[in-house]
């Protein structure tokens, strides 16, 4: 381990290991960094069942810990896990509480907060995973909130992160937790990434996959985004196609996986999040470009669906850095 007194960071190793999860903890944690000085993290990884192990990407993996570690851990980190199927071992369970009580934190990152819910510790409190396995984990454990929109929460000293990237995010977290503002900005610089994203932001949603050319809906999608600006009632798409509004909604629905109401609503924000990164309009020129009218509209449509406001996401992503 590392000549460093800081809290020991464990993370957990497993058959089927997700790479890219276990990585990133590494590169927190595990990363020599002087600067810090001598109570940085000391980091290590522990295998909770008998190696050789396999990870994703065809390698093996030959720990240097076995699960005793856990039971010196402050903080424990689970990097993903093996399936949202995959049962989670007993003794597993009954380490991670045990661990818990005697006061260190748990972490999860994507399908690891299966394993968390898994030792009873998150019932009663809110917990997120990726988007896709949100369901399950809210039918498999009802005792947690299971929140499928936020990139990280915290119940108590238990944390749980959305999709891969979003782990980097709690991590950056709990390092300013720790040591504070300036040490989690000079982290997240040698990652190149946005030194605090709130775990209340959203995990972003993206464009709806592209219509087929040659679905009867697509000219008319081509000509809604020419015209953001002007209102696009159902009654007038409809017309645009020649369709009933009944036949127009199963076509686009088909065409878009999405009702119109709502494929329109998702071109507005994204339309929005461009013209925030790229330009100098005010946040009312851009409500009226967009369609949505007034800037309060355009606050309110964009808190809820991306989880900050407009002037913070041109602080964070715009190229001119200001609001």
């Amino acid at each position: 381990m590392p000549k460093t007194t800081g809290p020991l960071a464990v993370a957990l190793l497993y058959d089927g290991l997700c790479t890219f999860e276990f990585g990133i903890v590494a590169e927190v944690f595990g990363l020599p960094r002087p600067e810090m000085g001598e109570t940085w993290y000391r980091f290590a990884s522990c295998a909770i069942e008998d190696g050789p192990l396999r990870a994703h990407g065809g390698f093996r993996l030959t720990p240097e810990h076995g699960v005793e570690l856990i039971e010196r851990a402050d903080i424990i980190l689970v990097p993903g896990w093996k399936g949202a199927n995959e049962p989670v071992p007993e003794d597993l369970c009954r380490r991670l509480r045990e661990a818990h009580k005697r006061g260190a934190r748990l972490a999860s990152i994507c399908s690891g907060a299966f394993v968390l819910a898994a030792t009873g510790l998150l019932d009663g409190g809110t917990a997120t995973t990726h988007w896709r396995y949100a369901e399950v984990l809210r039918a498999r454990h009802p005792a947690i909130t299971v929140d499928h929109a936020s990139l990280y929460q915290s119940h108590g000293r238990i944390f749980t992160s959305a999709g891969s990237a979003a782990g980097l995010d709690l991590l950056i977290e709990i390092v300013r937790q720790d040591y504070g503002p300036d040490a989690a900005n000079s982290v997240a610089r040698r990652l190149v990434m946005p030194a605090h994203r709130t775990g209340g932001q959203s995990q972003f949603l993206e464009r709806p996959v592209p219509v087929l050319r040659n679905a009867a809906v697509a000219p008319l999608l081509d000509r809604i985004r020419v015209e953001l600006g002007t209102p696009w009632p159902l009654a007038r798409m409809a017309g645009e196609c020649r369709m009933s509004l009944r036949t127009f909604v199963r076509r686009f629905t088909e065409a878009t996986g999405l009702p119109p109401g709502e494929w329109l609503a998702i071109e507005r924000i994204e339309e929005s999040k461009r013209l925030l990164t790229v330009g100098h309009l005010g946040i009312d020129e851009i409500a009226v470009a967009v369609g949505l009218g007034a800037a309060d509209s355009l606050r309110h449509q964009f808190r809820k669906r991306v989880g900050i406001s407009p002037r913070e996401y041109r602080v964070r992503f715009g190229r001119l850095g200001t609001a």
